[in-house]
């Protein structure tokens, strides 16, 4: 099950960051830094706080899916085997190795779609502590620049050499755990996985267009003149 975790926060990243946004506007040197926002939210206390009440809360899924899943295993085992005993013999019968491998392939499938069912509403609580991580990251990151200083920040994936100091990943966990503390492990009714982060987008595209629509002056009359009144 720990795996599931680390696989979850792993896979936080691209959510929770936008590719642009203005540097803090109280950051007075200029420099550039680093930061695995994965990273960030993996170690962070509303993350490891929510894992740990996860797997307490819902052990009972948890410990069916294990259990389920070594039994689903060791049935595929044994058609597998028996998929290896058809590719071994000579000459083949192609209809029996076609038979044997369609067995496989079926039992693979019953199986991950039976687990997955087994362990939705663990994914659907994971996904929601995700998520409303992901809704706060840029702030923390924005946070964690004006901290250092920092008006370029890039992911050390895209950077070839740097030296430690300047990645500022653990000031982003600071911050985050300043500004999320803690998150709910419960979703509400309805919810679906990335909810928040839409919605969240879809909020600063409404603001950035009522903003637009503000800012932008009147057109003149097309010929130049002013209207004329009766």
């Amino acid at each position: 099950m720990k795996k599931i975790f680390v696989a979850s926060a792993l896979a936080i990243a691209s959510l929770s960051v936008s590719p642009m946004f203005a540097a803090p506007a109280a950051a007075q040197a200029r420099s550039t830094a680093v930061a695995d926002v994965r990273v960030a939210a993996a170690k962070s206390n509303a993350f490891t706080t929510a894992s740990q009440q996860i797997q307490t809360t819902y052990k009972a899924q948890i410990d069916q899916q294990e259990s389920r899943g070594q039994t689903l295993q060791a049935e595929l085992n044994v058609l597998v085997a028996k998929y290896n005993e058809e590719a071994k013999k000579t000459p083949q019968n192609q209809a029996a190795l076609q038979a044997a491998a369609k067995a496989v392939q079926d039992k693979r499938q019953s199986a991950s779609e039976e687990l997955g069912r087994i362990g939705a509403p663990v994914d659907l609580a994971i996904a929601y502590v995700e998520d409303q991580i992901s809704v706060r990251m840029n702030e923390a990151i924005k946070a964690a620049m004006t901290a250092k200083k920092v008006d370029l920040l890039l992911n050390p994936d895209a950077v070839l050499a740097r030296e430690t100091n300047v990645d500022i990943t653990d000031a982003v966990v600071t911050e985050l755990n300043r500004i999320l503390p803690n998150v709910t492990i419960t979703p509400p009714a309805g919810y679906q996985p990335g909810q928040l982060v839409q919605q969240r987008n879809q909020q600063l595209m409404d603001a950035a267009r009522a903003q637009q629509g503000t800012a932008a002056p009147a057109a003149p009359p097309a010929n130049g003149s002013q209207p004329t009144t009766r």
